[in-house]
């Protein structure tokens, strides 16, 4: 009796303790099982349930600025629908126009499809949030979720790098470009970003939800990385430490090679002697240029940080610029800086 009265007093961190010390399977061979088990090899669904009484997450969203959700809900809803149209009649514009059909307008019609999905994993969870309030989401619903964030957010990150090495060679190799970045190459490097959204997407979704969590309220408007990783049971460094890795893999090595491929085009534009060209040369690469720094400056802000540096309000103002504004401005900025798009909108609006 005195034990268990003993017991029902434990302290929180003593309780997270208590909760790491207990005997678990070794994740590896957790990993592989579950791996395993989305290619038909065996049966995981015991596995995720294994390490945590969690069935169910709250997301609390915007709970702290409660009063301001009539106009959050009105101005997001707006943005979403605006960011929707902009993309579709953007990408259904390159598609349907036969002067359009180059490769940098091939990966542009594949950044708008990803934006159009990217965006409608996060906006209706936030849009329901705001209407009812603190919402409630089942464990294998957050992992979905969590999943294809990852996967299009990925992906855009290696189209982007795709994209700079297609301009790369049309202003370093002009004239091999049409002979290396043929129909097939453009459709391989889009197969391959796919499969690296997918790969990232898999592994951080499958080692994060057989950790052992120990709350259930998530201070954000999805399920988020760094507000999961708040509620993992004990010593959560190795999960940070799995983040950064991962962050590291899916945003710097894109990034580099982006570094890589402007640092060439810069240095052969220069070498230019036509001012007239210099200016062509770089009409053609500002836009992708301005969206890289767009997308990369606040996803390296939200993922290449330590958790002891994280806030929640921070975090959500970022993930609204990173998954909203970002996605908004990419159409408003190829439309706006590229006469063969306004010119090909212009002609589409003619016939109606």
């Amino acid at each position: 009796m005195a034990a268990s009265k003993q017991h029902s007093v434990i302290p929180r961190r003593e309780k997270a303790y208590i909760c790491v010390a207990q005997p678990r399977k070794d994740m590896f061979f957790l990993f592989v099982r579950k791996f395993t088990s989305i290619l038909g090899m065996v049966d995981a669904v015991p596995v995720l349930g294994n390490f945590s009484e969690v069935s169910e997450f709250r997301l609390l969203g915007f709970s702290e600025i409660s009063h301001l959700h009539p106009l959050l809900f009105v101005v997001l809803l707006s943005l979403y629908i605006l960011t929707l149209m902009a993309n579709t009649v953007i990408a259904l514009t390159m598609n349907g126009d036969n002067t359009l059909h180059s490769p940098m307008y091939f990966f542009l019609t594949q950044l708008s499809c990803l934006d159009i999905c990217y965006l409608s994993v996060i906006i209706p969870n936030i849009l329901e949030n705001l209407m009812v309030g603190t919402i409630g989401i089942s464990k294998a619903r957050c992992a979905t979720q969590m999943f294809f964030f990852l996967f299009f957010g990925v992906t855009e990150c290696f189209l982007l790098a795709a994209m700079s090495l297609d301009r790369y060679v049309a202003i370093c190799c002009p004239l091999h470009y049409t002979i290396v970045m043929n129909s097939r190459v453009c459709k391989s490097l889009v197969a391959g970003t796919y499969i690296c959204g997918t790969a990232v997407g898999l592994v951080h979704t499958i080692i994060t939800f057989n950790l052992p969590f120990y709350g259930f309220a998530i201070n954000h408007f999805f399920c988020e990385i760094q507000p999961l990783l708040d509620l993992l049971c004990g010593n959560t460094f190795p999960s940070e430490i799995q983040v950064i890795v991962v962050a590291v893999f899916a945003i710097l090595c894109p990034f580099l090679l982006i570094i890589y491929s402007y640092s060439r085009i810069i240095s052969t534009i220069l070498l230019m002697s036509s001012a007239e060209n210099q200016q062509k040369a770089f009409s053609t690469c500002s836009s992708h240029l301005l969206v890289v720094i767009l997308f990369y400056g606040t996803a390296s802000s939200m993922y290449l940080r330590s958790k002891y540096t994280y806030s929640a309000s921070v975090d959500k103002f970022l993930s609204l610029s990173y998954s909203v504004v970002t996605l908004l401005l990419n159409p408003t900025i190829y439309s706006l800086r590229n006469e063969e798009v306004k010119r090909a909108l212009r002609k589409k609006m003619e016939k109606y």
